[in-house]
């Protein structure tokens, strides 16, 4: 009897104990996720959202993208894209309501992932997704990785530093032997753009949009929330200060310069309301800004039509906006977690499944040059011939879809250099890291003045960035708006965690 008791009390202790860790275990994870993916009797189906204009052959892709995934890993996917415009609104509104998905790219990483909409993936880096996380450089872990110390996004592996690059023809630079390397400055450009103005009538001597230019690189500067908070800090000076850049007295030079170009007539007029990536192909536009790294002018000349040439006019500095600007991300409350990291797995490490993503079908909407390279296959009418710049019925968004170093290279008429990785691979060697580089500000407690800046923020921002707007009459009302929204108590808490990190560091 004293035997059985003895027992009874172990077999009792170690229940208690199982029961404890199980209770521990479960408060650590995160809520109303329910692990079926252990049964693969059936195939998996992932829903997928993505920015981008949905092609007119995007379930002719799906199609072949699931027949493949399926074969290899068990999973499918339900591919929807949404338009440039209206993606993050409405990724929001899909969050916010609990809209059941499974995978998103997500523009506002940071912001969304201390709501808690993303599922925490350090234990998957380790485990199923070990291929996934060797493959990416580590600079870009560091910069996604949140203050409680954890990876909620899977970054796109690319350029480290996203450069401003200032674009021009070719054939304009060519003609009037222009050395662009000199032109590093807002102010210096004033002779080129006077000259194309007087000379080639036909060419916008200055295009900007409503979203216009982070003009601030030029001295420096990096955003610390988003570009819709206008605080910023210097990337390269230790212990620098958050400041609202339109209290500076390098905004009022920029502001001040972009008024007198638009009163020139350098800049489009419609720049204040022009939509981003509204430039069509073949628009003749003598400057324009973009971000970038090697190789760029490539792409831009496919997009514009001409051969453009351009200059990097801001140190190769890696902040977290440039590793955060292509994230992947796993909906915290996904009932398959592991189908999502098998398929993420895939897209980072497989080419035959990241080059369909990127290039479409094979034969269908690109063919492969006697060297390898993919070339578009042209859109054709019904009687079999070319339509010239015709959308492409098929077009993966680069940046938002995974490991760039398993893509094949692009030929055709600009065609891309076949040793474009190893170029990447140097350019990413030579990097220099932001001091600020992964710092996440926690506002959530302030989200009523996030909210409010925003919207004083829509206000004014696209015209004073344009020169659209008399700077000595607006600048005053935007930056007393933006006080009175609540940009000082949010620039000093920010001010208070980024010492408290300083001080960790």
């Amino acid at each position: 009897m004293l035997k059985y008791s003895r027992y009874k009390s172990i077999f009792m202790t170690i229940s208690m104990i199982l029961l404890l860790t199980a209770y521990s275990t479960s408060c650590s994870r995160q809520p109303s996720r329910n692990f079926d993916d252990n049964d693969y009797s059936e195939t998996i189906n992932l829903i997928y959202y993505t920015i981008g204009e949905p092609d007119k052959d995007l379930q002719l892709v799906n199609d072949k993208i699931n027949e493949i995934m399926s074969r290899k890993i068990g999973v499918t996917i339900t591919y929807i894209k949404i338009g440039w415009q209206e993606y993050e609104e409405r990724l929001n509104t899909i969050i916010s309501a609990g809209t059941p998905f499974d995978i998103a790219f997500t523009p506002n990483y940071g912001t969304t992932a201390m709501r808690g909409a993303w599922l925490r993936l350090d234990n998957y880096l380790t485990g199923l997704g070990q291929d996934l996380y060797d493959t990416i450089d580590p600079t870009f872990w560091q910069g996604v990785r949140m203050n409680d110390g954890g990876i909620y996004g899977v970054p796109t592996n690319k350029e480290l530093a996203v450069r401003d690059h200032w674009m021009y023809p070719a054939s304009i630079v060519n003609k009037y032997k222009i050395d662009i390397t000199k032109y590093n400055t807002l102010e210096s450009l004033e002779p080129l753009l006077r000259m194309i103005k007087q000379k080639e009538p036909a060419y916008v001597p200055m295009e900007l949009d409503r979203d216009s230019h982070n003009f601030f690189a030029l001295y420096g500067y990096e955003y610390i929330v988003n570009h819709k908070m206008p605080l910023m800090v210097k990337s390269l000076e230790q212990g620098a200060k958050v400041v609202n850049i339109f209290e500076t007295e390098e905004a009022r030079q920029v502001l001040d310069t972009l008024r007198h170009y638009y009163k020139e007539g350098f800049i489009n007029k419609d720049a204040a309301l022009r939509e981003p990536g509204g430039l069509k192909r073949g628009d003749k536009v003598f400057w324009k800004s973009s971000g970038g790294g090697p190789l760029s002018e490539t792409t831009w000349s496919k997009d514009r039509g001409y051969t453009v040439v351009s200059n990097p006019v801001t140190p190769i500095v890696v902040t977290t906006e440039s590793v955060r600007g292509g994230i992947m991300a796993v909906n915290a409350y996904t009932k398959h977690p592991i189908a999502s990291i098998k398929f993420l797995n895939l897209l980072n490490t497989d080419p035959e499944i990241r080059n369909l993503f990127n290039y479409g079908i094979e034969g269908v909407h690109y063919k492969l040059s006697e060297n390898g390279q993919a070339i578009p296959i042209p859109e054709k009418d019904s009687q079999g011939n070319p339509i010239p710049d015709a959308p492409a019925s098929y077009a993966g968004v680069q940046y938002t879809q995974g490991n760039w170093f398993i893509l094949k290279t692009m030929g055709g008429d600009h065609p891309e250099p076949p040793d474009k990785w190893d170029q990447f691979r140097k350019y990413n060697a030579e990097v220099i890291k932001s001091t600020v580089l992964g710092f996440t500000p926690d506002l959530t407690k302030m989200t009523s003045q996030m909210d409010n800046i925003e919207m004083v923020w829509k206000k004014y921002y696209s015209s004073l960035m344009t020169g659209t707007v008399d700077v000595d009459m607006i600048l005053p009302k935007f930056n007393e708006e933006l006080r009175q929204a609540g940009i000082e108590e949010v620039r000093k808490e920010v001010q208070q965690q980024l010492d408290a990190r300083r001080v960790l560091d």
